[in-house]
């Protein structure tokens, strides 16, 4: 099957692909990743179907084969001001405003992105567009470093190993320690949890 960037590419386009990591989790921020490749650089695949070590050495595969590359994050304030959808279009603006080159065409997963720009954005574009494969590799894999700082700075929650998604250990966390700083408080069980972590503190 012909990837989605494919009629792009037959026009000559220089397509870029975007895809978010972070965008379901309960605390830290969103990242969203932006590749420009050239047809048929690489057959990368998406990033939830690769091990922690494949991500990592794929990500630098795309940054040694892409045409162009850049990352956008939404910090947790603004995914707590603005919402979920419009912290992660914000994302993919930083995402966009960073790339070198311009693109001519994107492809996003199931993102509808407000842009002059030819732009397909069905969803599932991650298993079906290279490009979309390789931005959700840099998203997530950025993301993950972030999330291994924060679980330093923030110990007790677990933030290296779930991520700041909603699994059984974090949940018991946020109920034995309450919300930190990085926590998202639109977030309904961040919302309920007692607070008990001293606003501001860093461990």
């Amino acid at each position: 099957m012909a990837p989605l960037e494919a009629g792009f590419w037959a026009q000559g386009l220089k397509v870029a692909g975007l895809d978010e990591a972070g965008r379901g989790a309960w605390a830290g921020p969103i990242v969203v990743g932006a590749v420009v490749l050239l047809p048929g650089a690489y057959p990368f695949r998406d990033s939830k179907l690769l091990s922690p070590k494949e991500r990592e050495r794929l990500a630098e595969r795309v940054k040694e084969v892409a045409l162009g590359f850049a990352l956008g994050v939404a910090e947790v304030e603004e995914v707590d001001r603005l919402g979920v959808l419009e912290a992660t279009l914000l994302a993919a603006r930083r995402a966009l405003a960073g790339l070198r080159p311009p693109p001519e065409a994107l492809v996003t997963d199931y993102l509808a992105l407000s842009t002059p720009l030819p732009l397909l954005a069905p969803p599932k574009a991650d298993e079906q567009s290279p490009t979309v494969a390789a931005a959700s590799i840099l998203a997530k894999v950025h993301r993950d470093r972030i999330m291994a700082e924060l679980d330093r700075l923030y110990p007790g929650y677990g933030f290296a190993r779930h991520k700041g998604y909603g699994t059984p250990e974090h949940q018991k966390a946020l109920l034995a320690l309450g919300p930190s700083p990085v926590h998202r408080r639109r977030f309904a069980p961040v919302a309920r949890a007692p607070l008990r972590f001293p606003e501001g503190r860093e461990g």
